[in-house]
């Protein structure tokens, strides 16, 4: 080569050098720079073959990503955090349920709360196959059956014993009672009694019934009978007997007959017809109401009617209707068989009863306070 031709070419090179720039992998990468562009390019594209495993999506936005366009079918979703996902902006309605693995999900921790059943489509799913015991149902009570000792138990072998065979299907019994034992306001003090007893059977009894009144300190009135008394209706007695009066005036003796009982809407009721010497005839009426204000309070209205056929001067009465009382009583039962009561009495004469008080000085009507006890065994 000429002197002049060599100069011109290391001056070319020397240009050419200073032009292209030194990098460490042009320099230190010998196969990189081997590769074609085209095989540079191919390289940067291909995600196939990236690791995703290493990404963390934690720092990537979704929200302007489009999900419909992605191929999820070949997405493990058994490793994935379910618990951080917020699913109430989910479409599920294109989900497909039916290839899900409900058993190894965790109902307990799911919030049902926002969950829409009702586009849900529950005629595929299989209730046979559903654990209900789980839910904690209590089982209803289960009945043993009855054996033989239990019937045994419940009905003793008597051993041929019968109850008729000890007791007395009617035996006899007896009851007293003071219906007024009472003081009244009167001038110088008085006090009254009404009192009855009997003995006897359901059908057959013995009567006794006594009344009378003290005044002033003497006997005012007095009188006691003694009756036999047959049932003749589950709430009616018929009355035979006599009855005698000490006062006042002479004693006299009455043939006494007729009946007591229960009158309807509960009046107790007591009518005696008397039949004395020289055909002489009397009668008594009385009846009598409990009204229950509670179940020992208790109020007694009671009237009662004398009347005579003649007109008895000695005993100062009258023909016709000689008296009528009415009394208003208020009890209160410490027990059934006593109880202390307050009322008051009313008491009228009529007809020649009435002229036979004015004559003896007596008045003939009269209003009185009373208090007392009744009691019973």
């Amino acid at each position: 080569m000429k002197p002049r031709s060599a100069c011109i070419a290391l001056a070319i090179a020397a240009a050419v050098a200073t032009m292209v720039p030194a990098g460490p992998a042009a320099a230190t990468d010998p196969v990189d720079s081997a590769k074609t562009p085209a095989a540079k390019h191919g390289a940067s594209k291909d995600h196939s073959t990236k690791d995703h495993a290493s990404t963390d999506h934690s720092s990537m936005d979704h929200s302007s990503m489009d999900h419909s366009s992605m191929d999820h079918s070949s997405t493990d979703h058994s490793s994935m955090d379910h618990s951080s996902m917020d699913h109430s902006s989910m479409d599920h309605s294109s989900m497909d349920h039916s290839s899900m693995d409900h058993a190894s999900m965790d109902h307990a921790s799911m919030d049902h709360s926002s969950m829409d059943h009702s586009s849900m489509d529950h005629s595929s799913m299989d209730h046979a196959s559903m654990d209900h015991a789980s839910h904690g149902s209590p089982a209803g009570p289960v009945m043993p059956p009855v054996s033989d000792a239990d019937r045994a138990a419940a009905f003793p072998d008597l051993g041929g014993m019968r109850m008729s065979d000890h007791m007395d299907d009617d035996p006899v019994l007896a009851y007293l009672a003071f219906d007024r034992l009472e003081w009244q306001d009167a001038d110088g003090g008085a006090s009254a009694w009404a009192a009855k007893a009997w003995i006897g059977r359901s059908f057959d009894r013995v009567w006794l019934r006594s009344e009378g009144e003290r005044s002033g300190g003497r006997l005012e009135d007095a009188q006691v009978e003694l009756l036999w008394g047959h049932a003749v209706h589950p709430w009616w007695d018929l009355m035979v007997g006599v009855r005698h009066d000490f006062k006042p005036g002479a004693s006299r003796d009455w043939l006494a007959f007729g009946v007591q009982g229960l009158a309807p809407y509960k009046f107790e009721t007591q009518a005696t017809a008397y039949v004395g010497n020289g055909g002489r005839l009397a009668a008594t009426l009385e009846a009598e109401y409990e009204l229950l204000l509670t179940n020992r309070l208790i109020l007694q209205p009671l009237v009662e009617a004398k009347l005579y056929s003649r007109t008895d001067r000695a005993r100062g009465t009258g023909s016709g209707l000689d008296t009528l009382e009415a009394g208003l009583r208020l009890r209160y039962e410490i027990r059934r068989e006593i109880a202390p009561y307050v009322g008051v009495a009313w008491h009228r004469r009529y007809g020649t009863g009435a002229d036979l008080a004015r004559g003896h000085g007596e008045p003939v009507e009269d209003t009185r306070l009373v208090a007392g006890i009744r009691f019973w065994f």
